[in-house]
């Protein structure tokens, strides 16, 4: 925990314009408690994909509200619902949360995130600060102080603080994005099995531009 309070004070002290992407699940928001001790007005960057469950906004909303969050809510220029039945997941993901993030990112130097090496073997190499290549050229620092932590450790921060966690892992869920995408783990063994009916790992997003 001790260096994940270093991490995030040293990308802070040298960050001229600095956010945190937050899909409100366990480690977001944990990650997000860390990071109101350092910078109670960091920009909150929410992506809204028209997909989420009821229960993901509504408990966004409560966080924001207690916390006094600066959470600034993103969205497709054109947003279609839908996209992922009439087309693919890959282009649903693609327009609803890889082009309006990485669009709002160009006016920031560093990038925080939640991301964990134990979530996936996609993330099993996750630096905890690493440059970053936007589709535009521009190079942001991307930090994700939780690389180390495992879901144990997410989990028992929550309790230590009585942080509350999203309602839906309370159903089963263990990995929760947008509904029509988002199941019970079909492996008890890989929470993240439930995403993409396990045919994917990532959306996209922490895919590095070529």
């Amino acid at each position: 925990m001790n260096d994940a309070r270093h991490i995030i004070r040293h990308a802070l002290a040298g960050a001229q314009a600095p956010c945190l992407t937050s899909s409100f699940q366990a480690e977001c928001v944990v990650l997000t408690h860390l990071l109101r001790e350092e910078r109670p007005d960091l920009p909150v960057l929410f992506l809204d994909t028209c997909h989420h469950f009821a229960e993901t906004l509504a408990y966004r909303d409560e966080v924001a509200r207690t916390w006094g969050l600066n959470l600034i809510t993103l969205r497709a220029a054109e947003p279609r619902i839908g996209l992922w039945q009439a087309e693919s997941t890959d282009a649903c993901c693609t327009r609803h949360k890889v082009e309006p993030l990485f669009a709002a990112l160009d006016q920031y130097d560093v990038w925080l995130t939640a991301l964990r090496r134990d979530q996936s073997p996609s993330r099993a190499g996750l630096q905890e600060v690493e440059p970053f290549r936007l589709p535009s050229g521009r190079i942001v620092q991307r930090v994700s102080p939780l690389a180390a932590w495992t879901a144990r450790d997410v989990r028992a921060y929550a309790r230590e603080h009585g942080i509350p966690l999203l309602p839906l892992y309370g159903r089963g869920y263990t990995s929760i994005g947008c509904e029509p995408c988002t199941s019970l783990p079909l492996d008890p063994a890989n929470p993240r099995s439930g995403r993409w009916g396990g045919q994917k790992l990532e959306c996209g997003i922490h895919i590095q531009s070529s």
